[in-house]
């Protein structure tokens, strides 16, 4: 319950359904370094994400992956 009264106080409905747009394994990574609450609390905008040196050194190893084609 506290984690939700922290999210309805702080957020607006518009600002929760917003986002950024990242690939999966990116957001894998995302939610795998980071809790929910570091993300609200202090990673809650593009450019602090970009900023943060665990999340750079992942996006650089997902960018050197190969892509799988479904087709």
């Amino acid at each position: 319950m506290q984690r939700r009264k922290f999210f309805q106080k702080t957020y607006s409905r518009q600002q929760l359904a917003g986002g950024v747009y990242v690939c999966r394994q990116c957001h894998r990574g995302i939610h795998s370094l980071f809790d929910e609450m570091t993300l609200a609390k202090h990673l809650n905008t593009l450019d602090s994400l970009l900023l943060n040196e665990s999340l750079q050194k992942h996006c650089r190893w997902v960018a050197r992956q190969r892509t799988v084609s479904n087709a």
